[in-house]
């Protein structure tokens, strides 16, 4: 059965052991930590990590205190960003973190698979996800043949010399985005150590089966996130691509840092959707067919609780999708 867990971010405003232990009081058995990228490395102390074997045994030893496994390090961020102050920490976070799992015997690293600009002169990411026009076909070519592969071929030999699995969260705003383009990023590296991290979230709200994405993805699904989202009557009149977000200028108190001047936007009012916990946007039922479809790919899969749900403080968003998907995991065949 795979193994339940959550991303500590939701809980960087308290120690690790604190974070622990609300994850296993809430009964379950994993934890992925964020060691760098778009968040910074609070619950990963890098430096003692990296200074010796009885400093990594003795964090390591923190997580089994509470009878919790390390599953997997979080560095999500934009590696191909066309800045160089966001391109050069996110992209050297990668491999770090692929040095850091490695050292702690932790066989995953989460990331994104980045966005660059439209061309060697661009100064801004630009996502091109429908090239009907030929000037976006040349954005296209320009992002993968000459950014996003050779980067994506650097991390492949550095993952497979480690023997750590890099999975891809497949996230708008990025070039791996959907099944289609997480197979053609791992078709271009020869790919064995670099594949997805089924995040069903992004897939629902652009109307994917994230079920029928892992049977089409099948051997390439290395990981897993579990977020909801729940499709808002605004998706009817605006679908789901609506620009309704707000600028949050970098001095603001609830400003969100991404790397170098960018902050995450504002959401919208009325939005055509929201991340929502676990079973607010589908039921137990859902979750059983998702948690059966990773189990036919592996069936120790870390499936790791993200949650961003604005209708619900952090212990009680967490806690509602951990007991959806206890109640779901009973009902997949052991």
């Amino acid at each position: 059965m795979p193994t339940l867990g959550a991303y500590t971010a939701v809980l960087h405003d308290r120690p690790l052991d604190d974070a622990l232990a609300v994850l296993r009081e809430l009964g379950l058995q994993g934890a992925e930590v964020n060691s760098g990228g778009f968040l910074p490395s609070v619950h990963l102390p890098v430096a003692d990590i990296r200074s010796s074997a009885d400093a990594r045994a003795e964090y390591l030893g923190r997580f089994a205190a509470h009878d919790l496994t390390l599953t997997a390090l979080n560095c999500n961020g934009n590696p191909l960003h066309p800045d160089p102050e966001v391109r050069l920490r996110h992209g050297r976070d990668v491999f770090e973190a692929i040095e850091l799992a490695a050292l702690l015997g932790v066989r995953r690293v989460v990331t994104m698979s980045g966005l660059p600009g439209t061309d060697p002169a661009g100064r801004l990411p630009a996502w091109a996800p429908l090239p009907w026009e030929s000037s976006q076909l040349d954005v296209r070519d320009y992002q993968w043949d000459e950014v996003a592969i050779p980067y994506w071929r650097q991390v492949q030999a550095r993952a497979a010399d480690a023997d750590v699995r890099v999975c891809l969260e497949m996230h708008p705003h990025n070039v791996v985005y959907n099944p289609g383009t997480m197979l053609r990023l791992a078709e271009s590296i020869e790919a064995t150590h670099v594949g997805a991290e089924m995040d069903p979230s992004h897939l629902m709200w652009q109307g994917i089966d994230p079920v029928a994405a892992i049977g089409a993805l099948d051997g390439l699904v290395y990981n897993a996130a579990a977020k909801d989202v729940r499709i808002n009557p605004a998706a009817r009149v605006h679908g789901v691509l609506a620009d309704g977000h707000g600028r949050v200028d970098a001095g603001d108190p609830d400003a969100v840092p991404l790397g170098g001047r960018y902050t995450l936007s504002r959401w919208p009012e009325h939005s055509s959707w929201d991340f929502v916990a676990v079973g607010r946007g589908h039921d137990v039922a859902y979750w059983a067919e998702f948690l059966r479809a990773l189990a036919s790919v592996d069936p120790d899969m870390a499936v790791n609780i993200e949650h961003e749900d604005a209708e619900l403080d952090r212990v009680e968003g967490l806690r509602f999708a951990a007991e959806t998907l206890r109640a779901a995991a009973e009902r997949v065949p052991r």
